[in-house]
């Protein structure tokens, strides 16, 4: 029961504030319809229920068969079973990762059909599962993590000169939403599970995290050679923020109770299947542990469903709502303000993030605080999230005047910050991306999009979800050499 409390506990905590934000602005700037307040409140709860159930699976389930999996593939010491295995559970994570799937299907949407959401889960999917088995090589030989994210975000920058702005939110915006919720703690799990048992302990440590950047960075990779090989030139958006009615708060969650559960049993299935076929083959665990597993499945199947309801049925016209009307005011400075206040609370609740703050605590034996993690990470989110808000109402201002520099100060950064933080600091941007990012956020910036007269909701609308990766990947890192600085001073050791 004790696990329950703790992460109830955690849970309402994070989730609290979002609520209180939206009530104060329904009962001030933005008065909601009596049957969507309800509906919000109503998500609310779902959403805390189903991040506990969420969380306790992942801690007795997921996570425990992405360490079992890393410690297999170590006994093997064979390069292509490490290869094929990064191959092919790559690409089943991520094509059933839930963030993933509510990007693609708001991508074809959007585009009425001109990508479909299957396009999107293939190219994405497969860029990642061949980055995950990179990344796995990258352990097996200790291959400096800066190094190899220095390749490949300059290859990122090349490619980015041939892809159309559409397709450059698209692939960054992606990136993030691939590694969310399922993906991320089985990743890290993977990691954990290969580089724990290094004989150079202070490797291995480093080595755990660094995995979900260089995975990422496949999705965007495989987004922009779609974009260039396809010859894909300008997409014309459909402008159409169409807010159902409804009379019933409760409507919307038995509308979308079907589509949910298929949802979330597409998501856990394959890993399901991974766990049962390799129970026979190679873990051979007792009865209780096997067990105690399955039961984690079923936690985060009903916490997925309850979430994800919550998230779709009461969160996502919310945030469009308020985008919209928020914008509409004409008042720039409410709409920036409001952005920045809605990143800092909601990134509070991405489940993946309290999910990653908890290993590296762990990993680091509390070297690394957490609370010292999340508040880098709401913070760099809050601001991420803020800036999107400055280039929907600015015109001339393009997604790659943020990244661009903002890029080439994380990988400057890479240099002269502690490692443990660099691949720290690249997951925490792909974690910082979850489902409440890539519904309630994007729902609010879409919103946006669609109120300013003369914005473009492919080009101003997407690419906030690239915002919010990068922010974690810079303050994480300013973070680390904080941390150094500190050390120096106290004569201690350090993880540089």
């Amino acid at each position: 029961m004790s696990l329950i409390g703790d992460k109830f506990r955690e849970v309402i905590i994070s989730v609290l504030p979002v609520a209180i934000i939206v009530l104060i602005l329904n009962f001030t700037l933005v008065p909601l319809d009596t049957p969507m307040l309800f509906s919000f409140l109503l998500g609310s709860v779902f959403i805390v229920a189903g991040l506990t159930l969420f969380l306790i699976g992942v801690d007795i389930g997921i996570t425990p068969l992405g360490g079992l999996i890393g410690n297999s593939l170590l006994k093997t010491n064979k390069l292509w079973v490490i290869v094929a295995a990064g191959l092919i559970l790559g690409f089943l994570i991520s094509i059933a990762e839930p963030s993933l799937l509510v990007l693609a299907n708001q991508i074809e949407l959007v585009t009425s059909g001109e990508i479909t959401s299957v396009t999107i889960l293939v190219v994405v999917s497969l860029g990642l599962a061949v980055m995950v088995s990179f990344g796995l090589v990258r352990i097996m030989f200790n291959i400096p993590l800066f190094k190899i994210l220095t390749v490949l975000y300059a290859i990122v920058f090349v490619l980015a000169i041939f892809t159309t702005p559409e397709f450059l939110a698209i692939s960054f915006d992606a990136s993030g939403a691939t590694t969310g919720v399922l993906a991320v703690p089985f990743i890290l799990a993977i990691s954990i599970g290969i580089s724990i048992k290094k004989k150079d302990s202070k490797s291995g440590e480093k080595d755990s995290f660094g995995l979900v950047s260089i995975a990422s960075v496949g999705a965007i990779i495989s987004v922009m050679l779609l974009n260039i090989i396809t010859a894909t030139g300008s997409l014309d958006p459909v402008l159409d923020l169409n807010i159902p009615e409804t009379t019933s708060a409760v409507e919307p969650f038995l509308s979308m109770l079907g589509p949910v559960l298929k949802e979330s049993l597409i998501s856990l299935l394959p890993l399901l299947v991974i766990l049962l076929i390799l129970q026979k083959v190679s873990f051979k665990l007792h009865r209780k542990a096997f067990i105690r597993i399955i039961k984690g499945f079923v936690y985060a199947f009903l916490g997925l469903v309850l979430f994800l309801l919550g998230v779709n049925a009461g969160f996502m016209d919310v945030g469009s709502s308020i985008g919209y009307t928020i914008t509409s005011m004409n008042n720039n400075l409410y709409l920036i303000i409001m952005g920045f206040v809605l990143g800092v609370v909601t990134i509070l609740a991405e489940p993946a993030v309290y999910v990653l703050t908890n290993q590296i605590e762990d990993v680091t034996s509390g070297y690394v605080k957490r609370k010292a993690v999340l508040l880098a990470i709401s913070i760099g989110v809050g601001l991420a999230v803020a800036l999107s808000m400055v280039r929907v109402v600015i015109y001339d201002l393009q997604l790659w005047h943020y990244l661009l520099p903002g890029y080439i100060l994380a990988v400057g950064l890479m240099y002269v910050a502690p490692k443990l933080f660099v691949g720290i600091a690249f997951d925490a941007g792909g974690v910082a991306t979850g489902p409440m990012i890539t519904t309630f956020i994007l729902a609010f910036t879409h919103g946006a999009a669609d109120a300013k007269e003369g914005a473009n909701i492919l080009v101003d609308g997407f690419g906030m979800i690239a915002m919010v990766a990068l922010a974690p990947i810079i303050t994480l890192q300013i973070l680390g050499l904080i941390f150094k600085i500190k050390s120096k001073k106290g004569g201690g050791s350090n993880n540089g």
